[in-house]
């Protein structure tokens, strides 16, 4: 073993305060990395309800009677004006 006891270790000969604050650091940045890749992901998970469900709605109503609008190769027309 590189060190006599377990207080030599803590001590690191001396340069205790760098080698702990780079471990803490270090452990701090991945923590953190993990909490922001856990919120980016509900978030992005959230953000596709959201879109799954407006798509949904938008395909709802097109299909209830409402007029919706065709592209009829020049320009656009509204369905209940080329159904009369």
């Amino acid at each position: 073993m590189a060190f006599d006891s377990f207080q030599a270790f803590l001590a690191m000969g001396g340069h205790a305060p760098y080698v702990w604050a780079a471990w803490a650091v270090t452990l701090a940045l991945l923590v953190g990395s993990g909490l922001h890749a856990r919120v980016e992901h509900r978030r992005t998970l959230r953000d596709l309800a959201r879109r799954v469900r407006r798509e949904r709605r938008r395909e709802s109503t097109a299909a209830g009677g409402a007029a919706t609008i065709q592209h009829d190769g020049g320009g656009y027309t509204n369905d209940s004006e080329t159904q009369a």
